[in-house]
């Protein structure tokens, strides 16, 4: 049987790609089938994670307005929100009464006083009388006596009258401090009690404000270096600290973490934790909520960002490329610290891998043929594409 020449060099090419494509056991992929993948070489530098904690924001002082006096309420001279400044005139209560108390007081001042004098004028008639032996000793105690009673009662009348007008001047209820007005939930004509649940409002000193949060018991002891020094002087060594509000941007103003609560709670094992912010524009008021960032410097280390890690059984692993752009799963270590970005490696890379960080856990898999790109390349052409 003849075979063409045509078809035998056919043949002979088949056979020769069949046999280039099983060549040392492992399948060629078309160069048009190698993903592009962005791919970052890492290098030692020093890093920052940021420790970030829900915090809530009061002002330095939160005043509850409240009477001394009940009565009802005649004028509200201040409006929510108002700055005032201390002695400044917020609510007057209705006045009659108390100022009747006054002058009932004054009037038994009066009247005692009168007592007084004719108590002093007995007795000094009386002491003429005893020393001329013309009345006996125990008249004259009873003038003595009388005249004692009287002061006293004179006394009496004078504290009286002192208790009424202070309770007249309660009836005007002034700031304890600058700052601003809160709430006012109870306006003319409602009656106002020292004895009421709910304030008249809250006068709240924002000039500088504080970041409540809380630190566990694991943060305190990184912080005290496992107790091997005082929580006063890790207070004192700590970093600023910066407040990211609820909108999402970074208050301009760091903080400087003030005091941490000696107590833990044992119902959630964690400390209070207070941080002081200067307030300037009184841009944040009490009962703002936000998050602080305490900032962890990691020197000469690597840092990778967490998209270009996946796990397995509990380990952390990236994809490395190997000198034929063929992707290895690499086991690393990282610190506990992270920034919900990036994570801190302390094994399992060297400055110079390159690592794989576009589609792990999605379309990458081991001992994959991968085209690299330079990560940030591939990110500015991606923004500028973006941008057009």
């Amino acid at each position: 049987m003849k075979i063409k020449a045509s078809n035998l060099t056919c043949l002979s090419l088949a056979i020769a790609a069949l046999s280039l494509s099983s060549c040392g056991g492992q399948q060629q992929t078309p160069q048009a089938m190698v993903p592009s993948l962005a791919v970052l070489t890492v290098q030692n530098s020093d890093s920052e994670l940021n420790h970030t904690y829900p915090a809530t924001i009061k002002g330095k002082t939160d005043i509850d307005i409240r009477p001394q006096v009940t009565g009802f309420i005649t004028k509200v001279h201040v409006d929510e929100g108002q700055r005032v400044h201390k002695g400044q005139t917020l609510f007057t209560l209705d006045q009659v009464q108390f100022q009747a108390a006054v002058d009932q007081a004054e009037a038994a001042v009066n009247a005692a006083k009168t007592a007084v004098s004719t108590a002093e004028l007995t007795e000094a008639n009386k002491r003429k009388l005893l020393d001329k032996n013309i009345i006996s000793e125990y008249e004259w105690q009873m003038a003595a006596n009388q005249l004692a009673q009287a002061k006293a009662q004179l006394l009496q009348a004078q504290a009286g009258l002192t208790t009424a007008r202070k309770n007249l001047a309660y009836t005007t209820v002034t700031a304890p401090s600058d700052g601003v007005v809160g709430t006012i939930p109870n306006r003319e004509g409602s009656l106002a009690s020292p004895s009421s649940m709910q304030p008249l409002t809250t006068v709240s000193d924002n000039s500088d404000i504080y970041a409540y949060f809380s630190l566990n018991e694991k943060d305190i002891l990184e912080l005290t270096d496992g107790g091997s020094k005082s929580l006063a002087e890790a207070i004192e060594a700590m970093p600023a600290v910066k407040l990211t509000l609820a909108d999402g941007s970074v208050y301009p103003y760091e903080g400087k973490v003030a005091t941490v609560s000696g107590v833990i709670d044992n119902t959630t094992g964690s400390a209070s934790v207070r941080a002081l912010f200067d307030n300037p524009a009184g841009m944040l008021r009490s009962g703002n909520t936000g998050q602080v960032s305490i900032p962890v410097i990691a020197h000469n280390t690597i840092s990778i960002p967490q998209k270009a890690t996946f796990e397995i059984q509990d380990l952390k692993y990236v994809y490395t490329l190997n000198d034929s752009n063929r992707t290895v799963a690499t086991p690393i270590q990282i610190l506990p610290v992270n920034d919900g970005k990036n994570y801190i490696v302390t094994s399992g890379l060297a400055a110079g891998d390159r690592i794989v960080v576009e589609g792990i856990g999605t379309s990458v898999r081991g001992d994959m043929p991968v085209n690299p790109v330079d990560a940030a390349e591939k990110a500015a052409a991606a923004a500028a594409q973006q941008a057009q």
